[in-house]
């Protein structure tokens, strides 16, 4: 006979996530107003009741064991999914009008789907959307835990737990080097300007330079698409960027098609959306499959 469901209560719960995110436990407690004592207190009877040990003792810290993941996502998206319940709770008794938190990468927030973002907001100017633009992880992390509720980021090889996933579209990354640059054979390629390590687009480049036999050599990087243009015209090095926005390639040359990455819409499994984000992720989607049949 299997074991008696654990009596856990959500402040627990939000104990654990706070912890797993704070650098230590007083600005856990601080993050969500409760002493240190209480905080302690919490994850000690959260530990006491799931029935195995979910820290170690390291001197006066205490981190999370590796074992601990399965307990610690399952916290993740039981607050997540439970704020997601409040807040759609204050949308049906009329006391919200509606609020949108979206992230997205920048180009998918200044190229790809600023119109759908401008449209939006003039057609439905009752609703509160807030912007958040950041890397692909970062945007995967808030999501999970409750801060972001829709995101359009580069698709992961493995879809995070508990998250829906929708691939939006698919874009080229082109090799790109700076003004007067003979594109030759890629053993003649690089140095390199990339996005920094732990991007799943850094990694795909250095994944098909790898397959071509070219130079790998990272000499700067930036989570700035932006910021790696500039540093290619100044002929830093050489990167791997999407095509130039609007096709205007000033001080850059544009080479070979190394690869193309996914961007995909994502939200919380199974968290009630209202009416007006539904809407937005279906404008999102639909803008995306057209841009991609137009780029094929």
């Amino acid at each position: 006979m299997p074991s008696a469901l654990p009596d856990l209560s959500l402040r627990q719960l939000e104990y654990l996530v706070a912890v797993s995110m704070a650098a230590t436990w007083a600005d856990a407690a601080a993050s969500l107003g409760v002493t240190p004592s209480a905080l302690s207190q919490g994850l000690a009877e959260l530990e006491r009741r799931v029935g195995v040990p979910l820290f170690d003792r390291d001197g006066r810290r205490r981190p999370l064991r590796a074992s601990a993941t399965p307990v610690l996502e399952h916290a993740r998206r039981v607050v997540a999914l439970t704020g997601d319940l409040a807040s759609w709770a204050d949308r049906m008794r009329g006391s919200s009008l509606g609020s949108i938190r979206l992230g997205l990468i920048d180009v998918a927030a200044v190229e790809h789907f600023d119109s759908v973002i401008n449209s939006f907001r003039v057609e439905r100017p009752e609703v509160s959307l807030s912007i958040s633009v950041a890397p692909s992880a970062g945007l995967i992390a808030d999501l999970r835990r409750g801060a972001l509720d829709l995101i359009v980021c580069v698709e992961p090889g493995e879809h995070p737990p508990g998250v829906d996933v929708t691939r939006v579209l698919s874009e080229p990354i082109v090799v790109i080097a700076p003004s007067g640059t003979e594109i030759g054979p890629p053993a003649s390629w690089g140095p390199w300007v990339l996005f920094p390590d732990g991007s799943h687009t850094r990694e795909s480049t250095m994944e098909a330079l790898r397959a071509l036999g070219a130079d790998r050599t990272v000499v700067a990087d930036s989570h700035q698409p932006s910021v790696v243009r500039a540093m290619v015209r100044l002929g830093m090095g050489w990167g791997a960027l999407s095509r130039s926005p609007g096709g205007d390639a000033h001080g850059l040359v544009e080479g070979p098609e190394l690869f193309r990455r996914h961007l995909a819409l994502m939200r919380r499994d199974q968290s009630p959306l209202d009416p007006a984000a539904i809407a937005l992720a279906e404008s999102i989607i639909a803008t995306g499959n057209r841009i991609d049949q137009r780029d094929r």
